[in-house]
C-alpha cells in the first residue's frame, strides 16, 4: 500500500501506517499540480484542513480508495465526489473534545478573572489591584447552545467549578440531559437565564446568525458569550452593538466570520478575549487526532472494517445497489419528517414492508431514516454510517420492524417519528423506474411523487381549499409541478411538489395559507440535496 499524507501528522501516526508495511510519503505544504502527481499511485491519502480535496484531485489518483481527514469535519473535502468514486471518506470525530471543553473554561474564567487585562497591565508595569475586582463562576448559570460530545464535557467541567448547568439542545433526550445532571430548555429560557453562554452547534443553514441582535437583546443583562464552535453562529455586527452598549458584558471567541478577522472592532474591544481559532490545537489533540485518523485509515485497507465513515455503509456492493433507491427514499422522508414534526425527539420507528422487509441489509435504510432526520440540523457530515451514533448520543431511539404483509405495493417504507409535542408519520414506495412516491401522511393515503420542494398542507375536506392555497401560490409567482390530495374521514392532506421558492418568499407564502380559514397545517419541505 501508498499512503500520501499531504499536511502535517504527528511521527507516532506515520509510524503507525509504516509498521504496517506500507509505504508513507509525508509532505506537508505541496501545490495542488505536485499532489495530484504524487496521487497516481496512492491507496489512500490523508489530509487535515490546509488541503483542499476537490473532484480534480480525486480524478488524478485512480487507485485511491480512502480520503481520511485528521479532524472533527470534512469542509475541505468534496464528499459527494467521493462517493460519486466510490472512495470512502473518513474523519476523527470526537479526538478533540476535552481540548476544546477546555478552552471554552479558559475563555470564561478569563472574562470572569479580567485576567488578560491585569496580565497586559503588569507588562506595562501598572498595579491595577483595586480596578480590576472580577467574579466567580460559582454560583453562575452556564447555558450550552448545543449538547454534544464537547458541549457535555464543557458540562462536566462547569459543575466541577460549581455552576448551575442547562442546556438548549433539540436533538438530546430528557433522559441524556438528567443522566449528565443539567436541565434542557428553550433557547429563549436559555438566553433569559444564563451568566454565560457557550456555543456548541454545527453551523448549518438553521443556525447561522442564530445569535443576531434580536437573539442577543432576549439574553440576561451582562451576559457573557463564549464561542468554540464556529465564526458564523454570531452576527459579529450585533455582537459589538450588544457590547458598547452595556447589554452583552463580554465575550470570549476562538472563531470568527472570516479568518484571520478582517474587521478588528470585536477582537479589539477591551470586553472581549480573543484567541486565534486554537481550541483543539493542543498536544494531546492533535496526537489524539493523528493516531485515530491513521489507525482507521490501516483498518480499512488491511481489514475492510469501516470507522469514522461519513458517506458509505458496510454493505456488499450488489445488495447496495439494490437497496439505493429505498436509501434515497428514506433519507427523504427522514428529512421531511424532521422538518414537519415540532417538540424534542424521542423515537423514530422504520417498518419495511414486503420483499423489502426479506433483505438481509435492510438495517441501512433505517440508517438512511435517521441521516435525513438529522443532517439538515447537526452536520454535513452525518450520514448513513454514523447516524445511528449521533441519534444515540441525543438520546433518540430507533426501532426497526419488518411485515412480509403485501399490499398494493411489492414494497413499502413506513417510518413514524414520535416527539414531545405528539407523532407524525408518512409512507414511500420506489416504482420500477427508481421514482420515489410518498403514499401516505399521518394516515391518509394519496400517491405524490417526491420532488425536491414540497407544499404539504392538512386542512378540513370542504370547497375551495385547493383553488385558496393556487391563488395564494400564484400570486407570489411558485409554480406548481404536480397537486396529489388524500382524504380520510372529514380531513384531508394535499401534497404540491413546487418550483423552489426562495426562502422569504417561503415564509410569506406559508403565512398566507395558514391563515386561510380551512388549513390546520402547512409546511414548505425541502428534500434537495
Amino acid at each position: 500500500m501508498h499512503i500520501v499524507v499531504a499536511d502535517d501528522l504527528p511521527a507516532s501516526a506515520i509510524a503507525l501506517l509504516r509498521d504496517a508495511g506500507w509505504t508513507v510519503d509525508a509532505r506537508a505544504g505541496r501545490k495542488p499540480a505536485e499532489l495530484a502527481a504524487d496521487l497516481t499511485e496512492a491507496d489512500a491519502l490523508i489530509v487535515r484542513s490546509a488541503t483542499k480535496v476537490t473532484a480534480d484531485l480525486m480524478n488524478a489518483a485512480p487507485r485511491l480508495r480512502v480520503i481520511a481527514r485528521a479532524g472533527t469535519g470534512v469542509d475541505n473535502v468534496d464528499v459527494p465526489a467521493a462517493s460519486a468514486r466510490g472512495l470512502l471518506v473518513m474523519n476523527a470525530p470526537g479526538a478533540s473534545s476535552v481540548s476544546v471543553a477546555e478552552q471554552a473554561l479558559a475563555l470564561m474564567l478569563a472574562l470572569a478573572r479580567r485576567t488578560p487585562a491585569a496580565d497586559a497591565a503588569m507588562k506595562q508595569g501598572r498595579w491595577e489591584k483595586k480596578t480590576l475586582t472580577g467574579g466567580e463562576l460559582h454560583g453562575k448559570t452556564l447555558g450550552l447552545a448545543g449538547f454534544g460530545r464537547i458541549g457535555q464535557e464543557v458540562a462536566r467541567r462547569a459543575q466541577a467549578f460549581g455552576m448551575r448547568v442547562i442546556t438548549h439542545d433539540p436533538f438530546i433526550s430528557e433522559a441524556v440531559a438528567r443522566d449528565a445532571g443539567v436541565e434542557l430548555v428553550s433557547l429563549d429560557a436559555l438566553c433569559e437565564q444564563a451568566d454565560y453562554i457557550s456555543l456548541h452547534m454545527p453551523s448549518t443553514p438553521q443556525t447561522k446568525g442564530m445569535f443576531d441582535g434580536a437573539r442577543l437583546a432576549h439574553c440576561k443583562n451582562g451576559v457573557c458569550l463564549v464561542n468554540t464552535a464556529r465564526g458564523d453562529l454570531i452576527d459579529e455586527d450585533a455582537l459589538v452593538a450588544a457590547i458598547e452598549s452595556g447589554k452583552v458584558g463580554g465575550a470570549g471567541l476562538d472563531v470568527f466570520k472570516v479568518e484571520p478577522p478582517k474587521d478588528s472592532r470585536l477582537p479589539l474591544l477591551p470586553q472581549v478575549v480573543a484567541t486565534p481559532h486554537i481550541a483543539a490545537s493542543t498536544h494531546e489533540a492533535q496526537e489524539m487526532v493523528g493516531t485515530e485518523t491513521a489507525a482507521a485509515v490501516r483498518d480499512f485497507l488491511r481489514d475492510g472494517i469501516v470507522r469514522n465513515a461519513v458517506n458509505f455503509p458496510s454493505v456488499p456492493p450488489d445488495a447496495l445497489a439494490r437497496l439505493q433507491p429505498f436509501l434515497k427514499l428514506g433519507e427523504r422522508l427522514g428529512a421531511m419528517l424532521g422538518q414537519m414534526a415540532g417538540g424534542r425527539l424521542q423515537r423514530i420507528g422504520v417498518r419495511y414492508y414486503g420483499e423489502l422487509a426479506t433483505s438481509p441489509h435492510q438495517t441501512i435504510v433505517a440508517s438512511a431514516v435517521v441521516s435525513g432526520l438529522l443532517k439538515p440540523i447537526l452536520s454535513s457530515s452525518v450520514s448513513m454510517v454514523n447516524a445511528r451514533a449521533a441519534a444515540a448520543d441525543r438520546g433518540l431511539e430507533v426501532v426497526e420492524s419488518r411485515s412480509s404483509r403485501t399490499g398494493p405495493f411489492t414494497s413499502l417504507l413506513s417510518v413514524k417519528l414520535e416527539t414531545t409535542d405528539g407523532e407524525r408519520w408518512v409512507e414511500g414506495t420506489v416504482f420500477e423506474n427508481g421514482s420515489q412516491r410518498l403514499v401516505r401522511v399521518d394516515g391518509i393515503s394519496l400517491e405524490a411523487p417526491m420532488g425536491d420542494t414540497l407544499l404539504v398542507i392538512a386542512n378540513q375536506d370542504k370547497p375551495g381549499v385547493i383553488g385558496e392555497v393556487g391563488t395564494i401560490l400564484g400570486r407570489h409567482g411558485v409554480n406548481i409541478a404536480s397537486f396529489s390530495l388524500g382524504r380520510e374521514h372529514g380531513g384531508a392532506v394535499g401534497v404540491l411538489n413546487l418550483d423552489a421558492p426562495d426562502a422569504e418568499t417561503s415564509a410569506k407564502v406559508l403565512d398566507e395559507i395558514r391563515k386561510a380559514g380551512a388549513i390546520r397545517q402547512a409546511w414548505i419541505v425541502r428534500l434537495g440535496d
